[in-house]
């Protein structure tokens, strides 16, 4: 449900960016007169689509008028019962990881909370202060609001648990924008338009502020919705620089597109050519090889781990919840079916295993109290075949 509500939002969302930045000036006299801003002629399925957009507002409202804001509550209420029934319900395994800060469920669910709600508050502020009128200076502070929230969550949270929380007070920004501003600004003009009244142009300018800042957030929230499937990102030792690198990436390839998609303006390639840069660094720097656990000189030299003593720490450690019967509370099945409870099964796995146990992405939130000594054990003792 999540991810279907999310791609219609996302969908009409790009859409209407983009035809906003294809309008061109009506050529009919009479469209003018009528105060129509701008038209947009396209073909699409075996058809022909004229659109136009007023200038604030028709002289008659038509009898069917489609409204768009459905897609951002539902994809919203959905992500929330998830971010609840897996981040909140199973703190402990996903939310909380001891090695950053030591929380326990209540305070972990209450930050995270209460990190949404601040999110949309101190960015409503800024929105709403003297330096809407500067957008130059008002992007720079919802940069810094960025980069503090990226920082913060990443010292009280695990890797997950903090970009998911990330993506949610973006996400949340976004619905929120839709909530209080786009839409109460969308029926404002209708109610004065069947009122007699003159529509207040302001909230087609408010309306307009809030809508191209979603599309900026859209790229990072999708990519931190999906986070968890990237461990050497959320897992790395300086994730909150790794998470703003990625979101200012996500960002400037709107920027380069919402620019490009401007009618007879021609798009800087920079922002593209910046985000690509930065995420071919970001993906150098996370390989796998970059981002292990040396064993050093010391334990090279040293006896390689005894095989029955590593098979006991994988089970003691690991097979807790990798097991075809997991015995940690709150798992019924083997996470993404991998199972470690066989010296066996541990060899299949033993790829997998050193980049979960080099990325520090497993075991999860550290919930078996895994040490750095036996993880640099158990990665010395993948690294020479696992023998027996």
């Amino acid at each position: 449900m999540h991810l279907i509500f999310g791609i219609a939002w996302i969908g009409a969302s790009f859409y209407f960016v983009w035809l906003d930045n294809h309008l061109l000036p009506p050529k009919d006299p009479d469209d003018d007169r009528k105060g129509v801003g701008g038209e947009l002629w396209a073909v699409h399925g075996g058809g022909f689509y004229n659109a136009q957009k007023y200038k604030v507002a028709p002289a008659e409202l038509p009898e069917h008028l489609h409204w768009f804001y459905w897609e951002a509550y539902t994809t919203w209420l959905s992500g929330v019962f998830l971010l609840c029934l897996i981040y909140y319900a199973g703190a402990d395994a996903y939310l909380i990881d001891p090695a950053v800060a030591r929380l326990s469920a209540p305070e972990a669910v209450g930050i995270g909370i209460a990190s949404l709600v601040a999110g949309w508050v101190v960015y409503d502020r800024l929105c709403e202060s003297p330096l809407a009128r500067f957008p130059a200076v008002l992007s720079g502070a919802l940069l810094l609001l960025v980069c503090a929230a990226a920082w913060g969550l990443c010292h009280v949270f695990s890797g997950r648990g903090a970009f998911i929380h990330f993506g949610a007070m973006l996400g949340t920004i976004m619905v929120a924008n839709v909530f209080f501003v786009i839409i109460p600004g969308q029926r404002e003009l209708v109610k004065a338009k069947q009122a007699g009244r003159e529509p207040d142009p302001v909230h087609g300018v408010r309306g307009k502020q809030r809508s191209v800042h979603n599309t900026y957030f859209t790229l990072p929230v999708i990519f931190t919705m999906i986070s968890n499937h990237y461990a050497m990102t959320t897992g790395a030792t300086y994730n909150w620089l790794v998470l703003i690198a990625i979101t200012l990436s996500g960002a400037a390839v709107r920027v380069y597109f919402v620019a490009r998609h401007k009618a007879g303006s021609g798009a800087s390639p920079w922002p593209l050519a910046g985000a690509l840069a930065t995420l071919a660094l970001v993906a150098v720097l996370l390989k796998p090889a970059a981002s292990v656990i040396g064993v050093g000189p010391a334990a090279a030299a040293a006896p390689l781990p005894d095989g029955r003593r590593m098979v006991a720490l994988v089970g003691q450690r690991c097979a807790v919840c990798h097991a075809a019967q997991p015995t940690q509370p709150g798992f019924a099945a083997a996470p993404n079916g991998v199972m470690l409870d066989t010296f066996e099964r541990i060899v299949t796995q033993r790829d997998k295993m050193r980049v979960q146990l080099a990325s520090h992405a497993m075991p999860i939130g550290n919930l078996t109290n895994l040490t750095e000594a036996e993880r640099a054990e158990l990665i010395a003792w993948i690294d020479a075949g696992t023998p027996r």
